[in-house]
């Protein structure tokens, strides 16, 4: 499976980077592939770390203005012109997608990949992990959305919350 994850290129604290080694070595003891930002900084190289460690592949899709920090023992590496080009390759190379910890880029394209699938223009299982309750407002946020008739679908329709990498790649590997 090519799961895309979400996350920040900063470097954080170990409440949010032990969830990502968990779900980084879950997904390459499990053969997947991460498809990710491509940056080779902050909690994007704990995730290509884990991965690569632990057997995955990994393809990352950066952008122009961030090539320098591109991760240069990818599997494969695509370099966009724009972040709506690297949103848009990020989702077509994945079946799935895992929204980690991160700041106003993740929010961004955790937002858009929501507001796509609410518009039924893609049907990929999308995962919210929520390490450390770092989602915790977010995930509120949403289900007022819902109880207030802003969502079409109902919101367990468009994302799973997870509290941990396990729960997350159990979730993916039922759907």
């Amino acid at each position: 499976m090519n799961i895309c994850v979400f996350c920040s290129a900063a470097d954080l604290d170990d409440r949010y980077t032990a969830p990502a080694r968990e779900f980084a070595e879950l997904i390459g003891k499990g053969g997947h592939t991460l498809v990710w930002g491509g940056s080779d900084v902050g909690l994007m190289k704990v995730m290509a770390d884990g991965v690569q460690e632990h057997g995955g592949r990994l393809v990352g899709i950066s952008v122009e203005f961030l090539a320098a920090k591109a991760r240069e023992n990818a599997d494969e590496m695509v370099i966009a012109k724009d972040l709506a080009e690297r949103k848009a390759q990020l989702l077509a190379r994945a079946d799935a997608v895992v929204i980690m910890v991160g700041g106003t880029g993740t929010l961004d394209e955790a937002t858009e990949i929501l507001e796509l699938k609410k518009h039924g223009l893609h049907i990929k299982p999308v995962v919210l992990l929520n390490a450390a309750g770092f989602y915790d407002g977010l995930k509120q946020q949403f289900q007022r959305m819902e109880e207030e008739g802003f969502l079409p679908r109902p919101l367990s329709e468009l994302v799973f919350f997870a509290e941990n990498g396990v729960e997350a790649m159990t979730y993916l590997e039922s759907v």
